[in-house]
């Protein structure tokens, strides 16, 4: 079945995250990295930051750690349907979805006591030949604003695949 490429474009959904120093701390742990400017605000400062910075490769999670239900955007019964119009089909026919490339784009440091609104979308879809599968390609990209001033803080691109 081709990929649908008429939902680029289409939303994936909003979300709001507060940057606390807990989650920070235990994900630079989980990523074994022990630079103290992931923990002490002393180190932050010295290093020239505002706060605790984020590793990174923090905004990853970000929109798992941090996010209060009370807090949320009203949901979009639009965006949830974007992504499940293409991978809900592939995996409906027993695809297998694998995580296939991670990027991210600094506007300015994430740092802890940040509130950001993330606002996702699809940004490509296409397919590719690997022998006798048909690899799906899903571009999904989150761009992360402050939500006092309504900059762009991060831009996070996932690349997801099927393999049919």
């Amino acid at each position: 079945m081709p990929v649908d490429r008429s939902v680029i474009g289409k939303s994936t959904g909003r979300s709001k995250v507060v940057i606390e120093r807990g989650p920070v701390a235990v994900f630079a742990d989980a990523v074994k990295d022990a630079s103290p400017i992931y923990r002490d605000p002393a180190a932050a400062a010295a290093a020239g930051l505002p706060a605790i910075p984020v590793p990174p490769t923090y905004p990853f999670v970000m929109g798992h750690w941090g996010t209060f239900p009370e807090m949320q955007p009203a949901a979009d019964e639009e965006a949830a349907s974007g992504i499940g119009e293409v991978l809900g089909p592939l995996l409906a026919g027993g695809g297998l979805l694998l995580h296939g490339e991670q990027e991210f784009e600094y506007h300015r440091a994430v740092v802890v006591g940040d509130v950001l609104v993330g606002e996702g979308r699809i940004a490509d879809a296409y397919e590719k030949q690997s022998g006798t599968n048909t690899l799906t390609f899903v571009v999904l990209e989150t761009t992360w604003r402050d939500d006092a001033t309504g900059e762009p803080v991060v831009t996070s691109r996932t690349n997801l695949l099927v393999r049919t």
